[in-house]
């Protein structure tokens, strides 16, 4: 791996992505922050995307020397555009011994002049760092929904001389086998499998894929980075009612072991009885209206769920009520 997990946010940095991605939930119709929420995928698991995508160059770097540059050191890096990079790392190379650069650049909309972009931000970081970090890696990672032959190259010429040639290692999702990964523990496989490339046919195998890794690191990360993963995932997918619900309780009786954990692994419970409760109450057109609504909404998905063999106990964590206060709804 390039980066081992030493440099992380804070646990508050990880409640901010949750309240976030909650917010995002109640403006259905506000657009969705791809590269924001790129970005912060990278912060947090920087190391297993590396190796995920970029092996020979995880082979060459010293995993323990790293840190993120801070972002105040960016800015004005490209001169009159005045923009600030997305993510600088320093690493040491193992080859030399000394200190590099690992720029990377998520970019999720087409731009004819991209190329030339990176080039830009290239020569500055080499004009600003030359003396002390004599290589520099540019990364750059197309999530766009497309599948574009994204050019990598920035080359001048004239007959019989090169006069440049820069060319920048990427990675286009969409253009990534989805399969080649669903046996994989690596957390960012998890996140952005719904970004690679797959058909409606395949939309429901990519979707339980994507669960039973889920159940997988459970067991190796904490709440907080699992909800991240999980956030993420859903930016990008946007999960079927029905759908979701016949792939838990087939989960549910292929792995028993995991059965009490599994409404524990999807906040969409929980955010379908909220959305219902705000459409209701918009309807009606009174406060009062959106109250009722979110009320009947669970109990709607608290009978639902008691159907279909979960417990009380289990029910109530998933709601995040009590059990005191689950029986309740079931009794209005």
């Amino acid at each position: 791996m390039l980066i081992h997990a030493k440099v992380r946010p804070s646990l508050s940095w990880y409640t901010g992505v949750i309240k976030e991605e909650q917010s995002r939930y109640s403006h259905q119709k506000a657009a969705i922050p791809h590269d924001e929420a790129f970005k912060k995928l990278l912060q947090t698991f920087i190391a297993e995307f590396i190796e995920l995508f970029f092996p020979d160059v995880d082979e060459l770097l010293d995993h323990t020397h790293t840190r993120f540059l801070m972002q105040e050191l960016l800015v004005d890096i490209v001169g009159e555009e005045a923009r600030s990079l997305d993510l600088l790392l320093e690493t040491r190379y193992k080859m030399s011994d000394a200190y590099v650069l690992v720029h990377l650049e998520p970019q999720s909309y087409p731009d004819a002049e991209f190329n030339e972009r990176m080039f830009i931000y290239y020569s500055r970081l080499f004009e600003r760092h030359r003396k002390e970090h004599k290589l520099i890696i540019p990364i750059a990672i197309f999530t766009s929904d497309s599948v574009r032959d994204e050019p990598d190259t920035l080359s001048m010429a004239i007959p019989g001389h090169d006069i440049m040639r820069f060319q920048f290692l990427k990675v286009e999702l969409k253009k990534q086998d989805w399969r080649r990964f669903i046996d994989s523990d690596n957390p960012v496989a998890a996140a952005l499998l719904a970004k690679m490339g797959y058909n409606q046919r395949e939309k429901r195998e990519l979707r339980f894929a994507y669960l039973r890794m889920i159940l997988r690191l459970r067991k190796k990360l904490d709440d907080a980075r699992l909800a991240l993963i999980m956030s993420v995932a859903d930016l990008y997918f946007e999960p079927n009612i029905e759908q979701d619900e016949e792939m838990l309780l087939e989960l549910r009786e292929q792995y028993p072991e995991e059965g009490g954990t599994l409404m524990e692994l999807m906040p969409a419970w929980k955010r379908w009885g909220y959305e219902e409760g705000i459409e209701e109450g918009i309807e009606q057109g009174i406060e009062q209206g959106i109250e009722k609504g979110k009320v009947e909404a669970q109990q709607h998905i608290i009978r639902k769920l008691l159907n279909r063999g979960f417990s009380i106990e289990e029910v109530a964590d998933t709601m995040d009520l009590s059990v005191a206060a689950t029986r309740r709804l079931i009794q209005q």
